[in-house]
């Protein structure tokens, strides 16, 4: 493991989970240190004075003065590195990084590296879950749970499996993943990026010396430009080929496959949907350059259920089914739970959804197709409700005022065999202090109305 230099001086740019991490490690360390938040009065100040009473503190605007003596900035993902006063900082010299380059550069293991719009928690866990069933230690985190030098406390490690935002990737530099991989890429963020382009390259950051690459076929934006030599594997909801994992049917019914080799009945994946075929696939992958005995793989798709807020089964009443997707958060990912689902219905039966929130800036043209296809009515609320109707051309849609109310109509709506789907395509926070918090205010509203 590295060591940190002597002469190393760190500001350490806002205090969220990442931030608060960073400074947990320097501290440890014997570092030298700064904090900085852009908030003047960040959350728990109070209890933050007394962990790190000889350390400089600057709330409030970036200055000059916040960066003084500063050789390196470690960037918590929240904050935007276009801030004036980081630009400056660079332009003298300081290196930009952020809490990913300083784990890779302490780590001994192997690292998978997942990131995409959508999908990437349930990768990320499910790849965690193989190698535990492997036998190896493993730590999973990085965008989801653990803050990854939380998972430097001394206990050993076999493998690392990362699961990374764009916003993560922007400052990581010296990732030189085990293996690497974009699952797709649809719009999201775009009130932080200039557009998708910009969006689309700070994803493929995650390629950045990777050993070998992952892409998925179904989705062109996911290819990666590589060095000559670096093994580049796939996977897609078709036929495979070589070094791509996919699907084969026969008489016996539909396969995931490697090239012509069948592995496992598709029946026999415990999540639901087809969008969960596919992450079934990608993990698949992964674990495969990442060295992990396929029969282990298998026996987790076999018992895995998916994870909270992810199209998650939360009930059946009078024979409708409620399913929380609050991580739903962009159109991709709503897109994703429609077409993993709908396929699914018995036939006449059809999707009531409950939409809206913050879209960030994204289009909702891409939501029509697939309502005109499995949706029966659209409840929206929140601050983008009125732009998603818009993009509906005509479809039925209805406005509520609040979750409690979505979930009280779809039921006056939903007949038996229908599926009723919170999926925002928006982000929680015009209305919650999270997408968890928006989830488990469905699954409570959906209780009420069970017990009625």
């Amino acid at each position: 493991m590295g060591l940190i230099a002597s002469d190393t001086r760190y500001v350490v740019i806002g205090l969220g989970i990442t931030g608060l991490s960073c400074a947990r490690y320097l501290q440890k360390r014997g570092a030298a240190f700064a904090l900085a938040d852009t908030r003047e009065a960040p959350p728990n100040l109070e209890a933050l004075r007394a962990d790190y009473p000889n350390v400089a503190l600057h709330l409030g605007p970036l200055t000059d003065q916040t960066f003084a003596g500063a050789t390196h900035i470690l960037l918590s993902p929240g904050v935007c590195q276009m801030d004036p006063a980081i630009q400056r900082a660079v332009a003298r010299g300081v290196k930009l990084s952020g809490d990913i380059d300083l784990f890779c550069q302490q780590v001994d293991a192997p690292i998978v590296a997942i990131t995409g719009s959508n999908a990437k928690s349930t990768v990320t866990t499910l790849v965690g879950e193989m190698a535990k069933a492997a036998g190896l230690n493993v730590a999973v985190g990085g965008n989801l749970g653990t803050p990854v030098l939380d998972m430097l406390d001394g206990s050993p490690i076999d493998l690392c499996v990362l699961e990374l935002s764009s916003f993560q990737l922007e400052t990581t530099n010296d990732l030189r993943a085990k293996v690497a991989t974009v699952l797709n890429v649809s719009p999201d963020h775009l009130d932080r990026y200039s557009g998708m382009q910009a969006y689309h390259q700070a994803k493929h950051r995650v390629f950045r010396g990777c050993e070998n690459a992952v892409e998925n076929r179904d989705d062109i934006l996911t290819h990666p430009l590589l060095p000559m030599g670096v093994p580049l594997w796939g996977y897609r909801l078709g036929t495979p080929e070589p070094q791509v994992f996919g699907l084969i049917e026969d008489d016996a019914g539909e396969w995931l496959a490697l090239g012509t080799d069948k592995l496992m009945p598709v029946a026999e994946i415990r999540m639901p949907g087809r969008h969960n075929v596919a992450n079934a696939l990608s993990a698949l992958a992964l674990g495969k350059l990442a060295g992990l005995p396929l029969e282990p793989m298998l026996a987790t798709l076999r018992v895995f259920p998916g994870l909270e807020h992810r199209c998650q089964w939360v009930a059946e009443k009078e024979g409708v089914t409620y399913y929380n997707d609050s991580k739903g958060t962009n159109v991709g990912a709503t897109v994703a739970a429609l077409v993993g689902l709908g396929p699914e219905l018995p036939a006449g039966n059809n999707i009531i959804l409950i939409a809206g929130g913050d879209g960030k800036g994204a289009e909702f043209d891409e939501l029509l197709a697939p309502i005109q296809r499995y949706v029966g009515h659209t409840l929206l609320l929140g601050k983008d409700a009125t732009r998603i109707e818009a993009a509906l051309s005509g479809q039925p849609v209805s406005h509520v005022a609040s979750l409690e109310a979505a979930v009280a109509l779809a039921c006056q709506l939903a007949e038996p065999g229908d599926v009723v789907l919170l999926s925002p395509a928006c982000s929680s926070l015009d209305m919650f202090t999270s997408y968890g918090a928006r989830g488990d205010a469905f699954v409570a509203a959906v209780a009420a109305v069970a017990a009625l």
